[in-house]
């Protein structure tokens, strides 16, 4: 998985309110061995597509 596709895009939807977590905060930020979960998502897909990544945000937005 090292070798980039440029034909490859990926969109990573992150607008969760994350009410069945029972918390104010957005489902993604949410800690994953001491990192917000979205972190993880985008790393893998970075590596993967380079900069065809796309990340659909909504709830909490500006902190996502």
């Amino acid at each position: 998985m090292n070798q980039k596709t440029e034909s490859l895009v990926i969109v990573i939807l992150a607008a969760g309110k994350g009410t069945r977590m029972r918390s104010d905060k957005a489902k993604v930020l949410h800690s994953v061995c001491g990192r917000p979960m979205i972190l993880h998502v985008v790393e893998t897909a970075v590596e993967m597509a380079g900069k065809g990544v796309v990340v659909v945000i909504g709830h909490q937005g500006d902190k996502v």
